[in-house]
């Protein structure tokens, strides 16, 4: 692996992943950020990295992936061997409220990606296409029982049916053309510069600002957790020894039920920034502000990742521990004030506006 393309690497995963290639690995090539920066996406995410090595193993390209004149001439002027395919629509609930845009993006952007990654190709044994999924491609589990590499795919909503027929598409390039591919599903991810739309941001800023925190139907839906850089780790490995034409799955096995990530949000916040010490609190504890809320259409009930597979072939293993995962999760909103408020008021948009071509 030479030149990495990533695209959504400005992205709450992708820009974690860059700075993983860069801070935690021995790779010594070029990576190209290509994305869109839509409103998820933010070049703030890669300041340091930027800073360090643009114009020199880093180059970010503003693109769309359903533009296959820019996705090729990228291909073609950075010559590149290794593709890793973040870019994608990611919430369940805009996808409810406007699920054009995820066809549009998760399927015919994928699409666009793997014709000119096809016509790139000319049987390069080093060419890799890597596609990043998700868990909820496998539909929703009863109680008991895990998502393996083989479950059948029985996804509820427009993100997920975006996402399983992207994983689709990426399989059939390989069986039909001969593609070079891996796919991974992960569950639930954590960590810094999560966009506050997710669970865990969402509730650590409404907390610190006083505002409700809702929880939908009763709050027993369960997730796995993975904390981003244990995922990150995950997707290298795939890239370094992953076997071509395979499918990973990527958990934090790390079941949890909704209302108690939120109760347990409100617990660390209480030892890192009591409430009692937060004037917009007006003396109530940040418990007080759960809210139930009507359920989400099509919630689905549980998620649980075997990722079996990719310990036992391929060596990876969870890095971090839940608990201290999350107490550094929340610290790090806590401390970036600039970050959260310039996402919050979205001021960041404006910086983009200045230096890049915004739609």
């Amino acid at each position: 692996m030479k030149n990495i393309l990533v695209t959504g690497g400005a992205g709450f995963i992708g820009s974690n992943f860059i700075r993983y290639l860069f801070n935690d690995t021995d790779f010594k090539g070029r990576i190209v950020n290509y994305d869109k920066l839509t409103y998820a996406g933010n070049l703030a995410n890669l300041s340091d990295i930027a800073e360090k090595y643009q114009g020199k193993r880093y180059f970010f390209i503003k693109g769309d992936i359903c533009d296959a004149n820019k996705v090729s001439n990228t291909f073609k002027k950075f010559n590149i061997d290794t593709i890793v395919h973040f870019a994608a629509e990611s919430h369940v609930d805009r996808s409810i409220l406007g699920p054009e845009y995820f066809i549009k993006t998760n399927i015919e952007g994928t699409f666009t990606l793997l014709k000119s990654a096809l016509n790139f190709w000319k049987n390069d044994k080093g060419f890799r296409f890597h596609h990043v999924s998700t868990d909820e491609v496998y539909g929703s589990l009863g109680a008991r029982g895990y998502f393996y590499e083989n479950t059948p795919y029985d996804p509820r909503s427009p993100y997920s049916s975006s996402k399983a027929s992207s994983d689709h598409l990426v399989r059939a390039y390989h069986h039909t053309y001969g593609l070079p591919m891996t796919i991974s599903n992960c569950s639930n991810n954590y960590g810094p510069y999560q966009f506050p739309e997710k669970l865990i941001p969402l509730m650590i800023l409404n907390a610190l600002e006083g505002k409700n925190l809702p929880v939908y139907g009763d709050g027993k839906n369960v997730r796995d957790w993975l904390y981003v850089k244990d995922h990150c780790s995950a997707i290298w490995t795939i890239l370094e020894k992953g076997k071509n034409g395979e499918t990973y799955n990527i958990g934090g096995e790390c079941e949890k039920k909704n209302i108690e990530i939120v109760k347990k949000v409100c617990s660390i916040l209480e030892e890192e920034k009591p409430s009692s010490l937060n004037p917009v609190l007006d003396g109530k504890k940040y418990s007080d502000l759960i809210t139930f809320v009507k359920d989400r259409p099509g919630h689905d009930r549980r998620y649980a990742i075997n990722c079996d597979k990719i310990k036992k072939e391929l060596g990876w293993k969870q890095s971090f521990d839940f608990d201290l995962a999350l107490r550094q999760t929340i610290r790090w909103y806590i401390e970036n004030t600039d970050w959260v408020k310039s996402v919050k008021d979205g001021s960041y948009r404006k910086w983009l506006s200045k230096n890049y071509s915004l739609r």
